[in-house]
Order: structure tokens, then C-alpha cells, then sequence
């Protein structure tokens, strides 16, 4: 799913333990451009991060910048160690973007692959510290906050198995229709506001119409990838027998609306 930019803003500066540089530390088009000169296309969403905040750090990872441009032929920039350019981050097919402090594990795009999350973004991969074996992270950049966020805020990977895939690739999506599925820095809050606990233990608001509506799946059970719409107003234990069901694809189904 193609990260959602404006989902992406509001999850950087909602989520705790996040720290980004802001817009006197935005790295200019032309810099980032120089940058990609030497390491190649960079994915669309790092792209944002670094056209919005410059540099920042996410969980205690410390996310790389560019240097200043024409920074290629200045050693102290270009290969300055908070740099996406310094010479060490790029390995083969791995795109170093974010380290943790004290030897912690690191971050990369996957240049050899494509993801789920649209055209020019990479899969992110970990690098163990301790005993450096790689495993996947994400689907994009986007992604990786979005699951760093979800982690800070104790929701492990997700309600469930299709969510916790979703905030791989982008966290959450507002259509032009209104049809907004919520990602790591909303859910929480709308989950309490509804008392969905209280009033249907079994399932979990994952979004909503922006009409009165909103979207509820299972969070255990065999059947966690059925959506169902139900009012807000009408929140019960049997939501499947109280509401409609809408699909059992929901990235498809988001991917289908936002078309």
C-alpha cells in the first residue's frame, strides 16, 4: 500500500519518543538530489522525511540526513557520519538509513527488492546488533516509523494480522471519500472514545466512514481479515450480526476505493 503522507506527518509528530530536526533542519530538493548522486534513488517517503525534518531519531534510531549540496566532493559533508552519503552506510544492496546507539541494531533499504508500498520505495531490513542476522522490518520507510510507533505505544505489530501488514507499508489511510483506516497514533484513542473494549471485548475499531460509521474486525478467532461496518452508536458484542459485512481484503478493498 502506498505510503499516506499526511498520515506520515501526523504519526512523526504524535508519537512519543520521536524527535525530528523540523523545517530549519529540511534538507532542500537540490541537496537531496546531490545525495542520490552518489547512493542512488532514494525511496519517496525517506525523501519526505528528509524534505520535512532533516534528521530526528525514532525510538532511540538515529535516522540518517544529507549533507549540504555539492557536498560529493567535501569530505567533511559528504561523508560526514550522519550522512546518507558517509561511505560505510552503503553495503552492496543495503542502504543503511538508521542506526541505534551503543552498537544497537541498524537499519536498511533493500535495494534488491520491491515491496508492497508502490513504485521507488524499498522493504526495510534489520541487521542485528548482537548477532547480525537480517530480518524483515517493513515495506517502506513510511512503514518502519509506523511500526516503531506501534511499538513505543505498546501495540506490538498491530490488533491483528492485516493491520499489523498495512502499517508495514504506511500508517493508516484517509481517502478522499472519507474512508479513513487508522494507523498506530489514532487507533488507541478512537478504540477508547467508543469503549469498544467494554461494549464488543472481541474486536477492534480500525477505522471509520467520517459519516457515523466505523470499521471493525476480530482481534482473535480464525476469521481476522473480515471487515464489518456497524455505527458507532450501535457498538455491540455481535458485531458481525449487528452490522454489514464489507470485505475480507482490506488493503484490496483500500486499494480499490483509492483508486
Amino acid at each position: 500500500m502506498r505510503p499516506d503522507l499526511t498520515q506520515l506527518r501526523d504519526l512523526v509528530e504524535e508519537s512519543p519518543g520521536f524527535g525530528v530536526g523540523g523545517p530549519a533542519a529540511a534538507v532542500p530538493e537540490e541537496a537531496i538530489r546531490d545525495a542520490e548522486t552518489r547512493v542512488g534513488p532514494l525511496p519517496p517517503s525517506y525523501r519526505w522525511w528528509l524534505a520535512e525534518f532533516g534528521h530526528g531519531q525514532a525510538g532511540g534510531a538515529q535516522i540518517a540526513t544529507a549533507g549540504p549540496a555539492g557536498a560529493a566532493d567535501d569530505d567533511m559533508y559528504g561523508d560526514m557520519y550522519e550522512a546518507i552519503t558517509a561511505a560505510w552506510r552503503l553495503n552492496g544492496a543495503r542502504l543503511c538509513f538508521a542506526v541505534e546507539p551503543d552498537c544497537g541494531d541498524g537499519y536498511s533499504f533493500a535495494l534488491d527488492r520491491s515491496g508492497e508500498a508502490g513504485e521507488g520505495e524499498h522493504p526495510v531490513v534489520c541487521r542485528d546488533g548482537v548477532d547480525g542476522e537480517e530480518y524483515p522490518v517493513a515495506e517502506s520507510f513510511a512503514g518502519f516509523l509506523a511500526v516503531r510507533a506501534a511499538r513505543l505505544r505498546g501495540l506490538r505489530d498491530g490488533p491483528n494480522p492485516t493491520i499489523a501488514r498495512l502499517w508495514r507499508s504506511t500508517p493508516g489511510v484517509l481517502l478522499d471519500n472519507g474512508i479513513h483506516v487508522y494507523g498506530p497514533h489514532t487507533l488507541a484513542e478512537r478504540n477508547e472514545t467508543f469503549e469498544v473494549a467494554r461494549y464488543a471485548p472481541h474486536w477492534v475499531l480500525v477505522g471509520d466512514d467520517s459519516g457515523g460509521d466505523g470499521f471493525f474486525m476480530r482481534r482473535h478467532g480464525r476469521d481476522r481479515v473480515s471487515v464489518h461496518r456497524l455505527g458507532l452508536g450501535a457498538v455491540c458484542a455481535d458485531v458481525a450480526a449487528a452490522g454489514e459485512a464489507v470485505t475480507d481484503d482490506l488493503i484490496g478493498w483500500l486499494r480499490a476505493a483509492g483508486a
